[in-house]
């Protein structure tokens, strides 16, 4: 036995190893999930497993299980979610094992041109990726002797994930578990939205096109900078009570009325149109109705929805007229520098999302949690991963 020099055992470094969980594996589009044993590796130099214990459904889930930009199977869907560090990687020494932890599927380096200009929020360092692969081409997860891919930069729907310590940020344990899920991403992409992204003007007025749980973190990002008028657009008329319980001050429900959604503004608005307006939906052609909903020569729209459709054609004369068009990943927030803000708003309850959470499964009733998004009352899915509250 090798022995220290004052005489007691030398401590050996723990080798860690793979581990066997469970996850939801999507073998090809469209199909429904099976849950599988599969094979998650140790993390290498600058990387963290993490015990997922709670996980989300969000609308970019379901446009990869659909095949989106690059239809690469099999994969292990799911990229909102909360854990805790089971194990490091060589290297690593801003995260410790047991330290609760979320994902971010953009980094910051706070190093390259894009991060020192505090302009936006992409990384030239640690971009958003779409492959489903690490930084350093691979991936971590493998089934039945068959590599498996990642989602962003992590796979959430599985019992343990590995993510390279540039997309994880830690979180204050005090924030309940489906809460810290929806700030991973789809809540905190639309309050970054408006108060990242557009940097919304006291007194100001806005539109915001879906009230799902984007859209709805617009209306709260909104509020809490001070906008006056907020109207919120949606096809289901239940929408209405919670845009109002986020900060909404106006409804319209497209189906109820007879002239275009932005003909509709433009009237709530005195003729002018609002200040700022947020497509949430992904449906192009909404695109163009926000930008003539807002005021001509200083309009600004914010592109947050994502779409299957990768080109969409834009009214020109809407453009000329001097309004902006903006498209936004992750509501502009940088993960290290804004999200322990918004964490922060949470701890001290300005922000309750109580109200975002409407349904829950666990991981082995994954395929559920698609069926529940098409019912009208469903906001957001929570998956659990274990019995902890």
């Amino acid at each position: 036995m090798n022995s220290s020099k004052n005489g007691s055992p030398a401590l050996s470094k723990r080798v860690l190893q793979a581990i066997t969980c469970k996850a939801a594996v999507c073998w090809g589009i469209e199909q429904p999930l099976k849950i599988e044993e599969i094979q998650v590796d140790a993390p290498g130099p600058s990387e963290v497993r993490v015990k997922m214990l709670s996980a989300s459904l969000c609308h970019t889930d379901i446009l990869y299980w659909k095949g989106f930009h690059i239809p690469t199977f099999p994969r292990v869907l799911g990229h909102e979610g909360v854990g805790v560090v089971e194990s490091v990687g060589e290297g690593v020494t801003e995260f410790k094992e047991g330290e609760m932890v979320i994902p971010t599927y953009i980094g910051e380096c706070k190093e390259c041109n894009n991060c020192r200009s505090e302009m936006t929020n992409l990384c030239e360092k640690y971009p958003f990726t779409l492959d489903g692969r690490m930084p350093d081409g691979t991936t971590r997860m493998s089934v039945k002797g068959q590599r498996l891919y990642h989602l962003i930069s992590c796979s959430t729907w599985s019992e343990y994930t590995v993510m390279n310590v540039n997309y994880v940020v830690k979180i204050d344990p005090r924030v309940p578990l489906p809460h810290a899920s929806l700030i991973s991403c789809g809540f905190s992409t639309g309050f970054g939205g408006a108060w990242r992204e557009a940097r919304v003007r006291k007194g100001s007025s806005v539109a915001v096109f879906g009230l799902g749980g984007v859209g709805l973190g617009a209306v709260q990002g909104a509020r809490m900078c001070g906008a006056t008028k907020i109207i919120g657009v949606d096809l289901n008329e239940r929408k209405r009570e919670k845009g109002l319980a986020f900060g909404m001050t106006d409804f319209i429900n497209p189906k109820k009325i007879e002239k275009s959604v932005s003909e509709a503004i433009r009237e709530m608005t005195d003729g002018a149109g609002v200040d700022y307006s947020f497509e949430c939906t992904g449906v192009p052609p909404l695109i163009n109705e926000a930008l003539d909903s807002t005021k001509m020569g200083r309009g600004v729209v914010i592109v947050i929805g994502a779409s299957t459709e990768l080109t969409l054609p834009v009214n020109f004369l809407s453009l000329l007229s001097g309004r902006t068009l903006k498209g936004s990943i992750y509501g502009g927030i940088r993960p290290h520098s804004d999200l322990p803000h918004v964490i922060h708003k949470c701890i001290n309850k300005e922000i309750q999302l109580d109200k975002l959470v409407t349904h829950e499964v666990r991981l082995d009733d994954i395929n559920r949690a698609f069926e529940l998004t098409e019912q009208p009352d469903c906001l957001k899915v929570i998956i659990k991963m274990t019995d902890t509250e």
